[in-house]
């Protein structure tokens, strides 16, 4: 929703937003494109009426601005279909779909579009460091979306991915995710089914290769030809590492010599979505050559695995992991870049799925990269995460306090740990708070 706030200012409107918790970095920028930023869901936000409303999907019915903008009669859309009706008409999409890894997917294709001087357009849920900002209307005919299966709306149950119509479509994954709108897997293979429908005989669908719940999900009919990436000696775009950590990696197409990648991303998810990203690309001219140069000066993305700061040796990260999966896959590119130290994992539960304890069976699990875990438990959770100390592979802990769970962290903390912070949310802050208490304890040791 930001995103398109900011698509809509770029197109000359005056924009002005309702949210909850707004915070950096969506705050930032919205607030650097002059667009008014005000706190919760009041009526008065929509007083004197605006021409017109675009609601997201975290409203409701019986929200107060909801109600009042229904009973007013104000016209109203959903950001998708605003989207689909004043940006994408006469794009060519390149949507990137999937369970996990759209946002590095998404960034890693605009950026490789822009590198071969494509000009892209582009509406991502991140900050791409090298465009600082998350959409842009770009100067070319060529637009990235990030495609997501959520539904569009309190009024529209569809997911918001089926507005797109991509004419080149990326699904990097499929799992079993957002519990509170779909009641299996079964479920959300649907949903992508609907998108697989919108892509053209002319387009392309790029997938992984011999994924299950996507195979199954393209054999319930395709009209699309597609070209598949993966580890192996299976699928059109081959990939094999250069480097345990990912940093290196080689990837072959076509049968042509293998082009080695070097970048400054690491884990076999990322190389994974690199391989996918440049599959998306060259159904639209860039050769892997020249993907392969962009890559190089890829910067990452805000909150993706993002290096926040070293105090005193210890390196803390941010990452918007928030399935057992993510989470699995963010430890594990952690680990493989090796060095001293341990590896100490800040956990919130936040998500829909997370809260009502739909993945508590694998959380546990997930963690067995790392040395040592701090299990936040959120007000609003449905189920008691004591379970999950009791059956973590490494060390862990339960807190239900930020502020003594920074306490706890800095006390422990040793130079060489890397500390990561994996929430799709705020996480109450805890980002600053930890770095602020180990600069302050740094200074009161020297």
């Amino acid at each position: 929703m930001g995103g398109i706030a900011l698509l809509a200012r770029a197109a000359g409107y005056t924009v002005t937003g309702s949210d909850a918790s707004v915070y950096p970095p969506m705050s930032s920028q919205l607030e650097a494109a002059g667009i008014e930023l005000m706190e919760g869901y009041l009526p008065e936000h929509l007083q004197p009426a605006p021409d017109w409303v675009v609601v997201g999907n975290a409203l409701s019915r019986g929200n107060a601005a909801v109600e009042y903008l229904l009973n007013t009669g104000i016209p109203y859309t959903s950001g998708p279909q605003w989207l689909a009706e004043h940006v994408l008409r006469d794009k060519w999409v390149l949507a990137v779909s999937g369970t996990h890894g759209k946002t590095t997917t998404s960034s890693l294709l605009a950026w490789i579009l822009e590198y071969a001087g494509m000009s892209p357009g582009f509406l991502i849920g991140g900050v791409p460091a090298n465009f600082g900002l998350s959409a842009r209307t770009g100067r070319s005919d060529f637009f990235v979306v990030e495609a997501d299966e959520y539904d569009t709306a309190f009024f529209d149950k569809r997911s918001k991915f089926v507005h797109y119509r991509p004419r080149t479509l990326t699904i990097n994954n499929m799992e079993f995710d957002h519990a509170d709108i779909f009641e299996d897997i079964a479920a959300i293979q649907r949903q992508f089914h609907h998108l697989v429908r919108c892509v053209p005989g002319d387009g392309l669908i790029v997938h992984p290769q011999g994924l299950p719940a996507v195979d199954q999900t393209l054999a319930m009919g395709c009209w699309t030809p597609c070209a598949s990436f993966g580890f192996g000696e299976d699928g059109d775009w081959l990939v094999h590492m250069a480097a345990a950590d990912g940093s290196a990696f080689y990837v072959r197409h076509d049968d042509k010599p293998a082009l080695e990648v070097n970048w400054s991303c690491y884990g076999r998810h990322n190389v994974e979505n690199a391989v996918a990203a440049m599959a998306a690309a060259y159904h639209v001219g860039v050769v892997p050559g020249i993907a392969a140069q962009a890559l190089a000066e890829f910067s990452g993305v805000a909150r993706r695995l993002e290096l926040l700061g070293c105090v005193g040796g210890i390196e803390v990260y941010d990452d918007f992991a928030h399935h057992p999966t993510a989470i699995a896959t963010t430890l594990q590119a952690l680990r493989a870049r090796g060095g001293g130290g341990r590896l100490i994992a800040l956990i919130e539960p936040r998500s829909n799925t997370m809260r009502e304890g739909r993945h508590r069976d694998q959380l546990a699990a997930s963690t067995a990269d790392a040395d040592y875990v701090y299990w936040f438990q959120p007000t609003g959770v449905d189920w008691s995460m004591e379970s999950l100390v009791s059956v973590n592979p490494s060390a862990a802990q339960l807190l239900g306090s930020i502020d003594e769970m920074v306490s706890q962290v800095a006390i422990n903390a040793l130079p060489e740990d890397k500390i990561v912070i994996m929430s799709n949310g705020s996480f109450g802050g805890v980002h600053q708070k930890l770095l602020a208490k180990l600069e302050a304890d740094a200074k009161n040791n020297v």
